[in-house]
């Protein structure tokens, strides 16, 4: 065989390899889009808040965001999570005049019916410290994840400069319990509940509801990876290792949020 066909024959093979390399890789891609779908599905329809709400929250988190930064100093460090139209500010502002302003930029916004300001006056917390938060966040979905007797989905989970702050539409002993759960996951300076406390039986109904959604009619197979989940490398059977229990206290920063809001 000539060399000219050796060389031929060598670019086809590439090009083929590559071809079916490149296919693989796009029909993964659509296997994940659509598998992802199904998963926020899933999620919807256990979330407690209705539908609207939902909507609302990502809406508002969008928007209180790019007004804070457009509105305070550049070394403000402002994060915002929602949750049923509730707004907890949380990070650091370099005096009162700027958390104030941060709150009254959220009062603004319509559909916000409480304000949560949990901001710190004092310097912008550090990169390594951020990173910590967010290892800390994950760290406590885990724990939640293990615990019997709740649900993680009902809870959301903010952390920050070591301090973990819970929202969620919960019962009282669900919100009791998962703040016992997030105390002993180390690292955790102190649990900060900021939770929306619903009545047994309206937690009731909703699992009712949630169990005849369209989204519950299949359920996945166990053993089958979950899109979006938390890699196995880090979750295992064996407990997570458990501190002394962080101090847990109710957040007294609760305000009013915009007085046009409707109740959700």
């Amino acid at each position: 065989m000539s060399v000219f066909r050796v060389k031929k024959t060598l670019v086809r093979t590439v090009l083929v390899v590559g071809f079916a390399a490149g296919l693989s890789a796009t029909l993964q891609g659509c296997f994940l889009a659509v598998a992802g779908a199904a998963g926020g599905s899933a999620l919807v329809a256990t979330d407690r808040r209705t539908l609207g709400a939902q909507t609302e929250d990502r809406e508002l988190q969008v928007k209180a965001l790019s007004q804070i930064s457009q509105n305070l100093p550049d070394n403000a460090h402002v994060n915002v999570a929602v949750f049923n139209r509730r707004v907890l500010l949380t990070g650091e502002v370099a005096g009162d005049v700027s958390k104030q302003r941060a709150e009254t930029i959220v009062r603004g916004l319509n559909n916000v019916n409480t304000i949560v300001n949990e901001l710190a006056i004092m310097p912008a917390s550090s990169f390594s410290s951020r990173t910590n938060d967010t290892y800390l966040e994950t760290r406590v979905k885990t724990a939640l994840i293990a615990e019997k007797n709740i649900s993680a989905n009902n809870f959301k989970v903010v952390a920050e400069r070591g301090s973990v702050y819970l929202m969620g539409l919960v019962t009282m002993d669900e919100g009791n319990r998962g703040a016992d759960v997030a105390s002993r996951v180390p690292g955790v300076t102190q649990v900060v509940k900021v939770f929306q406390y619903i009545q047994p039986q309206e937690a009731a109904a909703a699992a009712a509801a949630a169990a005849t959604a369209p989204a519950a009619a299949s359920q996945p197979d166990a053993s089958a990876p979950t899109v979006g989940a938390i890699p196995d490398s880090s979750v295992s059977s064996r407990p997570l290792d458990q501190q002394a229990p962080a101090p847990v206290s109710n957040s007294n920063s609760v305000h009013p949020g915009n007085p046009k809001a409707t109740t959700p």
